[in-house]
Parts: structure tokens; sequence; C-alpha cells
């Protein structure tokens, strides 16, 4: 009996754990299952807590090393713009000119070099004439010069001859005709050499004997832009200057691009002597592609105001470029190699000049082959807001952006309706009020800022400086 006693106390100790474990296996799933629920519970208790949390106060310091600026936004209308690359380039028959040869002749001298300024009549070159043509026009010139003084000194001696009845008066009419054929060829002769080059004190020396064997080839005279400035540009051209060495303002015309000839080269009438260039009158070439002809089309028809977005250009150091862009004119071919088309911004430079008196150099705010956007107008956004990209902030399908009021920055959901490299169109829906101060830049960072003192627990009314430790706001 005892050894049975025995036995069952043995056998009760295992018989009891294997119980409390099938119990507990039993109810695994209500146990376990009440801890998730706890612990979503929590978490879905935090997690409104944080949804909650929308205000957020910045330091002095704080806003200062950001940068961060705020701004009064009101309601406004905005153009919607596609973006197309574009160059600056020269404007044919306004930019550049050439200077011809007027004779066959050598140069003997040159006067300006690649880089010098130019006024109208100022030498280019000096050139030895060898025209056979051009001799013979001068002798033309003289001859007919003589010969209309021996007749004019005939019609004088016979005058008084016809009233006394001594000679015909048909003599005296004939003399009179040849005095009006050689004036003819006077005046013929006279526009020929001016023509050539030559100028009036040289034509002057020709009829009175003294033959010119050189002649200097000057800058030519400045084109009239004021019709081209009108239909172009509302802006008007204004000529660079400098003063010389007599204190007198002398107006550059030109600046000297290339030479194409050399010293005691010999050249045909016609030829290419030199490159001449003016650079205040310029051409913005758009690129675009034939999708978007439709909308410069558009663009140009109605003269909507484009803007041009200028790369590498230092606008702090020049005057501001009062100026309203518009589309001139669209190309009608396509590039095989590119499949763009090109369109035209007329562009009026600025300019500077250096150098000491008498010689002035001149340096251009805009130079051919820099390159630009194009932003075009598209489509039109009335009554919206419009803020810059860095004021407002993604967080998946939200997007948010920051009053400020005071030291405090309240989180704000915005719909947002366009948004490009650099703006955003925000829906005024009422989100936002007219003359509200929003921040203008940082929104990233502020987000940042406010998810940390959200997780951490941390209220509105915390102070956050520039290095991330924090101060009761009293």
């Amino acid at each position: 009996m005892k050894h049975y006693i025995s036995l069952m106390k043995a056998l009760i100790g295992p018989a009891i754990i294997i119980g409390v474990v099938a119990a507990l296996w039993f109810f695994r799933a209500e146990l376990f299952s009440s801890s998730e629920v706890s612990e979503t519970s929590a978490a879905s208790s935090s997690e409104e807590s944080a949804e909650k949390q929308t205000v957020l106060e910045i330091s002095e310091q704080a806003r200062k090393n950001l940068s961060l600026t705020s701004k009064a936004v009101r309601p406004k209308t905005y153009w919607r713009t596609v973006v197309i690359p574009g160059e600056i380039a020269d404007r044919p028959g306004l930019s550049d000119r050439g200077v011809p040869s007027p004779a066959v002749g050598v140069v003997t001298a040159i006067h300006a070099f690649p880089g010098d300024t130019m006024r109208p009549g100022e030498p280019l070159f000096t050139l030895r004439l060898f025209s056979e043509y051009l001799q013979a026009t001068q002798t033309t010139l003289f001859k007919a010069r003589q010969e209309t003084a021996i007749v004019q000194a005939e019609i004088d001696r016979l005058s008084s001859a016809v009233n006394t009845g001594a000679v015909s008066r048909s003599k005296l009419i004939e003399l009179q005709s040849e005095i009006s054929r050689q004036n003819t060829l006077i005046q013929a002769a006279r526009q020929e050499l001016l023509t050539r080059g030559l100028t009036p004190d040289q034509v002057l020396q020709i009829e009175s004997g003294t033959f010119v064997s050189t002649v200097d080839v000057v800058a030519p005279p400045v084109r009239d832009l004021s019709a081209v400035t009108k239909r172009s540009q509302p802006q008007a051209i204004q000529q660079a200057s400098y003063i010389n060495e007599k204190g007198e303002e002398q107006g550059i015309a030109y600046e000297v691009q290339e030479l194409s000839v050399e010293l005691g080269q010999q050249v045909q009438a016609g030829l290419l002597l030199a490159n001449l260039s003016n650079h205040q009158m310029l051409y913005v070439v758009g690129h675009a592609f034939k999708r978007e002809a439709a909308f410069l089309e558009q663009a140009a028809q109605e003269k909507r105001p484009i803007e041009v977005e200028f790369a590498e250009d230092e606008g702090g150091r020049w005057p501001e470029l009062n100026q309203t862009f518009t589309i001139r004119h669209l190309a009608n071919s396509i590039d095989t190699n590119s499949r763009t088309f090109d369109f035209f911004v007329p562009l009026t430079n600025q300019s500077r000049l250096y150098g000491e008196q008498g010689r002035a150099f001149i340096v251009w705010r805009f130079r051919p082959g820099q390159r630009a956007r194009i932003h075009v107008p598209v489509e039109k956004f009335d009554d919206v807001f419009v803020l810059p990209s860095e004021a407002v902030v993604w967080e998946g399908p939200e997007a948010y952006v920051f009053r400020h009021n005071g030291d405090l920055f309240k989180q704000i959901p915005v719909h947002v309706l366009h948004e490009d490299r650099r703006s955003v169109v925000i829906a005024n829906d009422g989100s936002i009020t007219s003359g509200a101060f929003l921040a203008q830049n940082s929104a990233a960072s502020l987000n940042r800022v406010l998810k940390s003192q959200s997780a951490s627990g941390q209220q509105p009314g915390v102070h956050v400086h520039a290095d991330g430790t924090t101060h009761a706001a009293h």
C-alpha cells in the first residue's frame, strides 16, 4: 500500500505539468491575439498622436541657418509653361557685316586688328590701286573737267558776238549742249569713284589733275535700326561710346571680328577683307519638336510674353534687363539630324567698354553660342496660389506647406494643380487664406523636424535649435 501511494505521488507532478502545458496550448491563439491587439492599439494611439502634431516652433537661429523666408501669398494668374532649350545667335543682316575690296589692288597697310572697336569712317586698310578701270575713270573725270572749262571759255567769248549778229545762235546752242554732255560725264565719273571708296576730297584732287594711287577702305556707316527696333522690340537701341583723347564722345559702331587678308596680298574687286560685328541685336533661337508646334504657333499669334533663362549669366553685374520677349517667327523646316525646328526671339544686348582713352574695347553681356532655356506659356490658371518648389513637401500623395505665425510653423495640406522645376501651383480651395504668410523654402527640413518632434513625443511650444538641442518655451 505504501508502495502504491508513493507511485501515485510520483505521477501527479508530471501530470500537473502536462495539464498546464496543454491548457496554454489550447488557449494560445486567444492569448497572442490579445497581445497583438494591445500592440496595435498602442501603435494606433501613437500614430494618432503623431497625426495631431502639426505645429512646430523654430528658434531664430535655426531660421537663419536654414535661410528661411516667409511671404504673404495672394491669388493670381499663372501660366503653365513648357521649357524648350535654345541658344543665342547672331541676327543675320544686323549683327555681322563684311567689308569688301572696292577695286583691284595690294594691301599696303592694316589699321585695325581683331578686337579693336571702330567708328564709321575710320580706316581699316590702305590699298595701292592696280585697277585699269579706276585709272580710266580718273582720266575721264579729269578730261571732262578740262573740256568743260574750255567750252565754257568759248561760250563766254562768243556771247557778245551773238548779240551783234556776227555769230549764229545755233553755234552757241551747240556749245551749251557740249557743256551738258561733259557735266553728265563728270557726274558719272564722280559717282563711280565715290562708290569705289574714294573720298570727296580725293575726287576734287582728281579733277584738278592729281590722280589717286592709293585708297583707304573705311568702316561703313551705321544702318538705321529704328524701323527694325519698332517692329521687333520696344526697347530703343543705344550705341556704345567712349571719350577720345580730345575729350569728345565717340560712338562705337563695330568690333573687328576677323581679318581675311594679309599685308602685301593682292586683292580683287569685291573680295572680302574683314568681318565686323555688332552684337547689339541678337536672336535667342529655340529648338522645338514638332509636337510643340501648336503651342508655339498660338504663343506667337497672341504675342504672349515668354521668359528666357540665360545660362552662365551673372545678372548682378549688369543692369536689369527691362525687355519683353516674344516670338518673332517660326522656321518652316525641320533639321534632319535633331528632328527639331527653330523659332526666333529677338534680344537686345547690353555692353560695357574698358581700356585707355583713345583705344576702347567692348564686352557684351550675351554672346552667340551661349545656352538658354525658353519658357513658353501654354495653359492659364486663374485665381491660384504660386509658391517656389522648395515651399512644398510631399509625403506620398499628400502635399504640405507651412504657415508662419511668429515663431510657429503650422503644417497645412494643400491641393497641387501643377508643379515644375521652379514653381508649384496650389488651388485656392480655402486651405490657404489670402494674405497668409507661408514659408517660401526649406519645407522638407521643416517637415523632418516636425516628424522627429512627433516621434519623440515633444509637444508644440518647444524651441528647436540648429544643433538639434531643445528647451521649453516660456
